[in-house]
């Protein structure tokens, strides 16, 4: 057989275009993927003595802690929602979005060896991250749906339920689509600029204090207000609490807002991973 006769079973082209994302090919890599979840769930408490109670037990500390600083003893109104619910419900959503951002922004770094060793799609890596810190999130959403039943029951606790909790699904597409652009545009920019790793930590603590986790919309005034708003994600802790308690602001305009920033900022962010994935192995 001569070489103009040869078949091949995989044939690896580079990308041609900066948004170039091959769907077939992901596909291809699914089990790929699955593996890489596998191994993102397991090893994160393995060898340890509680295992994966450490699900629960980190937002029920975390949310015990908020309620004697934030509630009891700075005062700070939970806009009528009970205490340990209110805090629960934010610390539950923003887990997800914080893990989605932290774990997809060490993509490049944390890699670097498996992709300097074996081709496979890049993109392969962030959406197996975004995948198992779903996973994650479903079991602390479990913890939160046993406190939020519990005091749905208790006719003094005044939450009101709606139906605007058909829209879950969607904050959760919001926040995974936020974490995971932030998170691919952070590793690609890390990849030359090593200093912006410091800067992580420190500023997803600063973008917590802007988003209504520990205190409500309603609690700041008019005139700073928009500056929260500006945040794409106070809209959608704000309607994630609105729909399980009745409690929050629920703003459609708002969520479209998030929509537009969540989609532009993973258009862009796209763009820079790919161009980024073509040249990092030289970089790091």
């Amino acid at each position: 057989m001569s070489d103009s006769e040869e078949k091949w079973d995989l044939e690896i082209i580079p990308y041609t275009g900066l948004f170039d994302i091959n769907w077939h090919e992901l596909w291809q890599y699914r089990d790929l993927i699955f593996l890489f979840v596998r191994r993102d769930v397991v090893a994160t408490y393995k060898q340890t003595i509680l295992g994966p109670l450490w699900f629960f037990i980190q937002p029920m500390l975390t949310t015990l802690m908020y309620v004697i600083i934030f509630g009891n003893m700075a005062k700070i109104s939970t806009g009528g929602s009970p205490k340990i619910l209110f805090y629960l419900g934010g610390i539950t959503i923003w887990n997800y979005f914080q893990e989605c951002l932290l774990k997809t922004s060490e993509t490049f770094i944390a890699n670097q060896n498996l992709f300097g060793k074996v081709y496979f799609p890049r993109m392969v890596t962030p959406i197996s991250i975004v995948i198992s810190s779903l996973l994650k999130f479903f079991i602390q959403f479990i913890l939160f749906l046993l406190v939020w039943i519990y005091f749905l029951f208790q006719k003094t606790a005044g939450i009101s339920p709606n139906i605007t909790m058909l829209l879950f699904p969607f904050y959760i597409i919001l926040m995974s689509g936020l974490g995971f652009s932030f998170g691919i545009l952070i590793s690609s920019l890390t990849t030359r600029y090593r200093d912006l790793r410091f800067l992580i930590q420190f500023g997803i603590q600063l973008l917590m204090y802007a988003t209504p986790i520990v205190y409500p919309l309603e609690i700041a005034s008019e005139k700073y207000r928009w500056l929260l708003l500006l945040n794409p994600i106070t809209s959608i802790v704000e309607a994630f609490r609105y729909a399980f308690t009745g409690h929050g602001n629920l703003s459609y305009f708002n969520l479209i807002y998030s929509s537009l920033f969540m989609i532009t900022s993973l258009f862009f962010s796209i763009i820079i991973f790919n161009r980024v994935e073509k040249t990092f192995m030289d970089k790091i």
